[in-house]
């Protein structure tokens, strides 16, 4: 939980996700990196399938089931149904960039 904690307070944009940004093991995490990427901004990840200890912990921390998840400024924004949504809407490009300026 402490590594998870650090993680997302070191980072202003985190996505918790399986695999990596340019290698995604799942459909879900390659439409969330794809929504991020949109916005042009640099964002840091884990990959939670070399860490069984955060991908063990991390529904614990944020009180959510499933990967992907992605945090802004040390709030959970939620997994990819949330991510699409706030894509779809153009808010996720808003509040990414507001993050990066």
């Amino acid at each position: 939980m402490e590594r998870i904690r650090e993680v997302v307070e070191a980072n202003s944009i985190v996505l918790f996700m399986r695999g990596s940004p340019t290698r995604p093991m799942c459909a879900a995490s390659a439409d969330a990196v794809a929504a991020i990427a949109r916005a042009g901004v640099p964002f840091a990840y884990v990959d939670v399938q070399k860490d069984p200890e955060i991908r063990a912990n991390l529904p614990r921390y944020s009180h959510q089931p499933g990967f992907p998840q992605l945090y802004l400024n040390g709030e959970s924004i939620g997994g990819i149904e949330v991510v699409l949504e706030l894509s779809e809407e153009g808010q996720l490009l808003r509040m990414l960039q507001e993050l990066s300026a």
